[in-house]
This record gives structure tokens, C-alpha cells and sequence, in this order.
């Protein structure tokens, strides 16, 4: 079974940071190439995000962590959509987070990490490369 449309990706600010602009130039960046985007807006539990993701259908999930709680934060996101039987759902993020942890995050299940300077290029041509690919 194929599955058709656009991309489906939730773009989603966990936690008590309150600097979303990196986060909406994101969205905004996959939704003119063409993707669905779904914004989750400020301070969203991962319990929030994952329910979010499950409802909107979405194929990924895009988070932006400058908080510092990366670790806590992308492990929860990962651990609930295991719970609820949605791995098929990419998590990907980005904001700031050091060298250092980004593979720990990576063996955990988060696909992959964007640090500050990642272009929206190189944003959006990952997803189109890695989201519904093909098994």
C-alpha cells in the first residue's frame, strides 16, 4: 500500500524554550517545497507532540530544542511513539545542541540533527530524501 500526497510534517517547539523564529522559518521552508506542515506552536509536552503527530497522519516530526533539554526531550518524543506503536514517524531536530551528544540522540532513533547554519536547503532536500523512503 503506497502512500500518496504531500509529506506530512509536525514542526513542534518541546519544552519551556520560547524562541520559535528558527522553528517557523523551518515550517515555512518545507511548506514551500511543497510539504504539509503542521505548527504546534510554543511550550508543547512531547505527550502533546506525539498526539499531535498520530491525529495530523504525519510522516515526521521536526523539533527545535535551544532550551538544552535535547536529551530529555527527543528521548521522551521517541519513547512515546513506541509506546503508541508510530515508529514509522521520522524524528529529526535541530537547534542548539552539541556535537557531543548527536550521536548518543542518533542511537537513540532521532534520524537526524541539524545545528545552527544548516540551510533550509539542506533541510528540506534531507526530508525529501529520507521521509517514506522506500523499504
Amino acid at each position: 500500500m503506497g502512500v500518496t500526497g504531500p509529506i506530512r510534517v509536525v514542526v513542534a517547539k518541546p519544552g519551556l524554550d520560547g524562541h520559535d523564529r528558527g522553528a517557523k522559518v523551518i515550517a515555512r521552508a518545507l511548506r514551500d517545497a511543497g510539504m504539509e506542515v503542521i505548527y504546534t506552536g510554543l511550550h508543547q509536552t512531547p505527550e502533546q507532540i506525539v498526539d499531535t503527530a498520530i491525529q495530523e497522519d504525519a510522516d515526521a516530526i521536526g523539533l527545535s530544542i535551544l532550551s538544552g533539554a535535547h536529551n530529555t526531550l527527543f528521548a521522551k518524543v521517541i519513547e512515546l511513539l513506541k509506546d503508541r506503536e508510530a515508529e514509522d514517524i521520522k524524528v529529526f531536530g535541530g537547534g542548539i545542541i552539541p556535537e557531543a551528544d548527536i550521536p548518543p540522540l542518533k542511537e537513540l532513533g532521532v534520524a537526524e540533527i541539524f545545528t545552527p547554519g544548516a540551510t533550509t536547503t539542506a533541510i528540506v532536500d534531507w526530508v525529501n530524501a529520507n521521509v517514506r523512503v522506500a523499504a
